[in-house]
């Protein structure tokens, strides 16, 4: 059994990991889709066979894609790992790779004999990741170790200048190092797909492509392999069938239509709409958890993607540039000129062949089980990593299977983020008239399978569905202001209700609470600083835990358990607040119960997200809670953050807390 977990858990790690690699990856290309479409027009229209020939404007399409785009991806990489330094490091650093790969190019050309075709420029695409990222990534660790020790009028001497050597440096290792590297890679990914066309083997890769899209693996593929390769053969031929491979909106549309006709309950009442948003809007993932519900149906997947991709090679076809999102309109809008027939053909086909085996399939299935759509959903998002845009449109109204009367708010150590969790929870749900919904807050290993609904941030889910299999779970990742917490209130409003004369079980510290709570020992004077010191995320946990321990209320190795549980998971709650606090381990370290509270006016990078306030947490029992339930209201509110942000001594930080009912 022991092994078993394991291994189960290592291919979600693994899952995970290729999952966060393919967001990276698709965050550095998809804000810049709309050059690529710019790109894609100039090509259309202007090129010797456009629709507009016109040789002085087709000069601009050499430069855009060979310079301009890997240098818009780059800085947008660098402005990912390190703001506007960072995108400036890394799309200057992309300049060398470019270079570097031009010579390696001219020189191979130089070897060639007259009679034989030179090779073209290989554009940079995947040097850009790596570079812009990586150079980004260099400048902020250096601006990490002279942070605070520059001599005051010094400091933009030396931003300046740090930032300059830093984007020489990396355009040279770009020149030397990454060039001949992405030469080469690009050349063996090349040699392997024209190998796949020459053999009429294309359509193999919808074996793994279908699949890897229904568990959000395909944008590593996507734009880490075909998206490059695809521009690079556009470059040269106007068009690349590789664009096609995912976009295809043809299997989703034979999927719907199928379960349209052919199943049962809240799925057959959905498809329509879904197909609607999938075909015309171009979300592809709405269709996910209608595989999920049925994974027999991937089979159909992957026959109808074979075949679109079989159509397309057999009648060459191919778009212009990436159609995002997977739109029917944004693949025509792509469409090379002489491909529109083709392209429509392979649509069609796509779409009947799926429509056809997904019919048998479903036809074949004489379970009464009608498929639970709102689990397949939840699955989606787990899969994905957080909220689906869509998936209101499948499981918001009449999902739920039962009443639902007990909701846990987990986290790792429960007594931070799941208490400040609960609190923003309960107070929607009590406003919304369902006093008798219990709302609490736990550790995941006090988890136990009493509770209709579970609610944790998304990286823990996982493990909360081991401790409580039977209950609903809901994914966040904004404990403050999550969308999901309005979707819980809904499923409430739309489940049977089998307390119809509304007897309350109070959740436990649920009521209300007067003045009083910020002036108890939990939180005192000393333990509030307005003007911190810390410039990172490590230092302003260093530096709350500090005051925990100079209040007496806990050991210095408390501070380390606190980091410790930030490499885990974050304590970022959203609206510029964190809550950094120990393992579940580390409990014995704690005396008593306390909080401190550091405001950095000028905000601190919190992966990613800014914290302008650090309330550092010690809970030995539940004494702190009812100030974390004050806390949550004030930054629910943000009349009452303003006041937090201008108040100037610890009183009025303390008359803000302390004037909250909650």
């Amino acid at each position: 059994m022991a092994t078993t977990t394991s291994t189960s858990a290592s291919g979600t790690s693994a899952r995970v990991r290729v999952q966060r690699f393919g967001t990276f990856l698709s965050n550095m290309i998809m804000p810049n889709i709309p050059a690529l479409i710019a790109w894609g027009l100039l090509t259309a229209l202007f090129i010797d066979v456009g629709w507009l020939p016109n040789a002085d404007l087709a000069t601009m399409v050499g430069p855009t894609i060979h310079y301009l785009l890997p240098i818009l991806i780059a800085g947008t990489g660098g402005r990912m790992v390190h703001g506007d330094r960072g995108a400036v490091v890394g799309a200057f650093a992309v300049m060398g790779a470019i270079a570097g790969s031009d010579l390696l190019v001219a020189e191979f050309n130089a070897t060639l004999p007259p009679d034989e075709p030179p090779l073209g420029q290989v554009h940079m695409f995947i040097g850009a990741m790596i570079l812009g990222p990586l150079a980004a990534y260099v400048m902020k660790r250096l601006d990490a170790l002279w942070d605070g020790k520059v001599r005051a009028g010094f400091e933009m001497l030396v931003n300046m200048f740090s930032a300059g050597i830093v984007a020489f440096v990396m355009a040279l290792v770009g020149f030397y190092g990454v060039a001949p590297v992405v030469n080469e890679v690009m050349d063996v990914l090349g040699n392997a797909v024209e190998t796949l066309v020459d053999n009429n083997l294309l359509p193999l890769t919808s074996l793994l492509i279908e699949p890897a899209k229904v568990f959000f693996l395909n944008n590593a593929i996507n734009h880490g392999v075909l998206t490059p390769l695809g521009l690079t053969e556009a470059a040269e031929t106007g068009k690349s069938v590789l664009f096609l491979l995912e976009a295809n909106p043809g299997p989703g549309l034979g999927l719907l239509m199928a379960y349209s006709i052919f199943g049962r309950g809240v799925a057959k009442a959905t498809a329509p709409g879904a197909a609607i948003i999938e075909f015309l809007g171009g979300i592809h993932e709405i269709y996910f958890p209608y595989v999920l519900m049925k994974p027999r149906l991937i089979l159909a997947m992957i026959a109808g993607g074979m075949t679109g991709v079989a159509i397309n090679v057999a009648l060459d076809v191919g778009l212009r540039a990436p159609a995002a999102p997977g739109s029917i309109f944004a693949v025509y809008a792509q469409t090379a000129r002489d491909s529109y027939l083709g392209v429509t053909l392979s649509v069609v086909a796509s779409a009947a062949v799926t429509f056809a085996v997904a019919a048998v399939l479903l036809k074949l299935d004489r379970s009464d089980d009608d498929g639970d759509l709102a689990a397949a959903t939840a699955q989606m998002e787990a899969n994905k990593g957080k909220k689906s845009s869509v998936s209101g449109a499948l499981a918001g109204r009449g999902a739920s299977s039962g009443p639902i009367h007990s909701i846990a708010f987990a986290c790792d150590a429960g007594m931070g983020s799941s208490a400040m969790g609960a609190s923003v929870l309960r107070k929607k749900i009590q406003d919304a008239g369902h006093g008798d919904v219990t709302v609490v807050n736990k550790a995941i290993s006090n988890l136990d399978d009493s509770y209709d609904l579970v609610v944790t941030h998304q990286d823990l889910t996982d493990r909360a569905r081991q401790q409580t299999p039977s209950a609903v779970h809901v994914s966040v990742d904004n404990f403050m202001a999550s969308p999901r917490y309005d979707e819980i209130v809904e499923m409430l409003d739309d489940t049977p209700d089998d307390n119809p004369d509304g007897a309350t079980d109070a959740a436990p510290g649920a009521s209300a609470h007067g003045g009083g709570l910020a002036t108890s020992d939990v939180l005192s004077r000393d333990s509030i600083v307005l003007g911190g010191s810390a410039r990172t995320r490590d230092d302003a946990i260093t530096e709350a835990g500090e005051l925990l321990v100079a209040a007496g209320a806990v050991d210095p190795s408390y501070v380390e358990a606190m980091h410790e549980r930030e490499r885990s998971v974050s304590t970022h709650m959203g609206n510029g607040l964190a809550i950094p606090h120990g393992t579940n381990e580390a409990k014995g370290a704690i005396h008593r119960s306390a909080l401190s509270f550091v405001r950095y006016d000028d905000g601190i990078d919190w992966n990613g997200k800014e914290a302008s306030f650090v309330v550092g947490i010690a809970g030995a029992g539940d004494d702190h809670l009812a100030l974390l339930r004050s806390l949550a209201t004030v930054f629910a509110d943000e009349s009452q953050v303003a006041r937090l942000r201008a108040a100037a001594t610890p009183d009025e930080v303390l008359a803000v807390l302390d004037g909250v009912s909650v």
